[in-house]
């Protein structure tokens, strides 16, 4: 029983003490997804809407965890929202042929 508890001298941090850093965090996602949301405002908000849901649902970690999930991942999702629907009507005005006016 040589090696019997000396696995903390070659690996001194247990697992789970440092997040696993495999992708973008959430603040990352939620600046991302407020960028897309705004730019989605003026151009390709059929595009740019469900990117900017989908990264700030991402920052706030696929849950509805309110304030603390920070202000820009919550922007990111409304707004995201808001241009996904406004797109929506417009494509539906264009189809009729009598547009939105």
């Amino acid at each position: 029983m040589a090696g019997f508890g000396q696995g903390a001298r070659r690996h001194p941090r247990s697992r789970g003490v440092n997040p696993s850093r495999t992708g973008p965090d959430s603040a990352t996602l939620a600046i991302i997804g407020v960028v897309c949301a705004v730019a989605g405002l003026f151009v390709a908000g059929i595009i740019l809407g469900p990117v900017a849901v989908v990264c700030g649902w991402l920052a706030m970690g696929r849950t509805w965890k309110g304030a603390s999930a920070g202000w820009p991942a919550l922007v990111a999702v409304v707004l995201g929202a808001i241009d996904t629907v406004l797109a929506l009507i417009f494509l539906a005005g264009t189809g009729t042929g009598a547009g939105l006016l």
